[in-house]
């Protein structure tokens, strides 16, 4: 299971997107997201919706449930 912070990383690389700009979309400050992504701190379950929402991908492959992300 890849942990959550790789896949939000991971993701995030992906589609071309900020930290900046994640970080808008889900309500919190710029540096709260970066400790989202370095793994020293979880979003609540409103935040994690918005970020799958965001990133069009699904809470089980954004939390490192599945592999599978049709858009990768």
């Amino acid at each position: 299971m890849v942990p959550f912070s790789d896949r939000l990383r991971e993701v995030r690389n992906a589609r071309d997107r900020k930290q900046r700009e994640a970080a808008d979309t889900c309500g919190v400050s710029l540096r709260t997201y970066q400790l989202y992504e370095q793994g020293k701190n979880e979003p609540n379950i409103a935040k994690l919706i918005a970020l799958a929402d965001f990133f069009d991908v699904s809470l089980d492959y954004l939390l490192g449930r599945t592999d599978t992300d049709p858009k990768l």
